[in-house]
This record gives structure tokens, C-alpha cells and sequence, in this order.
């Protein structure tokens, strides 16, 4: 599966944020979904970063 994170879902990955479900985490460790992100999510966190 492919899965497109947002930058809300990739932060809170990250910083272990228990606002993500079993199911999400479960999903995005799975070794078999291909991970993605937008350059987007890149851009919204240097932005958030900066304040």
C-alpha cells in the first residue's frame, strides 16, 4: 500500500504523539507500505519551525 502522510500524521509519528491510532502506526511501520511525503509537509514544517 502507498500511503501519503500529512505533516500533522509525519509529526506526530515522529515525536511519538499517542493522538495516532494502533492502526495508523501499524500501517506506516508495516515494511510492505511505501511511505511518502509531499514537499509540502517539508515547506509547512520549516514555517512551524521558525515561530
Amino acid at each position: 500500500m502507498i500511503l501519503l502522510l500529512d505533516t500533522h500524521t509525519l509529526i506526530w509519528y515522529v515525536t511519538d504523539n499517542s493522538r495516532l491510532s494502533n492502526q495508523v502506526l501499524d500501517l506506516i511501520n508495516d515494511e510492505n507500505n511505501e511511505i511518502l511525503l509531499s514537499i509540502a509537509s517539508l515547506c509547512e514544517i520549516a514555517i512551524l519551525s521558525k515561530i
